[in-house]
């Protein structure tokens, strides 16, 4: 790939950029003080958008209607109705497997980064031309990934907030609410992204990945796109979260 851009000057964002200097690779960063007119290239190139999900309008407004097919959404959380809403249903996906643990620090990088869609396969082979495993998945299998790490951020972090515990202590000091919060909500997402799912299995995914980080220590973030979809798609599909609803009023939310 000749060219790409990302959007947002944050701890991903900057954390791409070094580790493009550093293998002599190609990349236009943007932040929300800088000016967009790169963005005025013919289409055809990949935009990264790192940006935070609530700066996610502000974005696509200032992105010419022409390069919005371009658009790679990585954020975290329920994105599926707001792609939605904005024409962007079909735009390239990916979940980031590797963590930025502060602004300036280098990748943290951990299994391979899930990509699909139009720009996929563009994205992967740039992420590997800079030693960041990624891979190209079809949209089932990615589907599968987005419910397991929204499941994570929104069950990891509701019970360390609440709790006041990082993610080890979930594992060894509440694991009985471990598991009834994810039987809880776990039927919700899958149907919303109409997945085949086995319970067991995502469970047993879930707490491998915590053990991995256990001294992590996760909270309770950008409430309508996490935990927040969650009770409104639950209220949809007219079923309660009782669990849920107990540890949200214990951890102040």
């Amino acid at each position: 790939m000749a060219h790409w851009t990302v959007i947002g000057a944050g701890r991903i964002g900057g954390a791409l950029q070094a580790r493009a200097a550093q293998h002599h690779r190609p990349l236009t960063l943007l932040g929300r003080h800088d000016d967009w007119q790169a963005l005025q290239a013919p289409p055809g190139a990949p935009i990264l958008v790192c940006t935070r999900n609530d700066d996610l309008p502000a974005v696509l407004a200032r992105v010419p209607v022409a390069r919005h097919g371009d658009l790679v959404f990585v954020q975290n959380g329920m994105l599926r109705p707001w792609l939605a809403a904005h024409g962007l249903a079909d735009a390239t996906r990916g979940l980031l497997f590797f963590a930025v643990q502060r602004r300036g620090a280098p990748l943290d990088l951990g299994p391979p980064s899930p990509f699909c869609g139009p720009h996929a396969a563009a994205v992967v082979a740039e992420l590997s031309a800079l030693d960041v495993p990624a891979e190209v998945v079809d949209r089932p299998t990615f589907a599968a990934w987005e419910l397991e790490k929204l499941l994570w951020n929104c069950i990891f972090g509701l019970l360390c907030q609440a709790h006041a515990c990082a993610v080890g202590d979930v594992l060894t000091a509440h694991a009985a609410e471990l598991g009834a919060l994810t039987a809880e909500l776990l039927p919700v997402a899958a149907r919303a992204l109409d997945v085949p799912v086995d319970a067991a299995a995502v469970l047993a995914g879930l707490v491998a990945y915590s053990a991995a980080i256990a001294d992590n220590r996760a909270a309770v973030k950008e409430w309508p796109w996490r935990n927040g979809w969650f009770v409104a798609e639950a209220e949809r599909q007219g079923v309660a979260l009782p669990v849920h609803a107990r540890l949200c009023q214990l951890a102040g939310v």
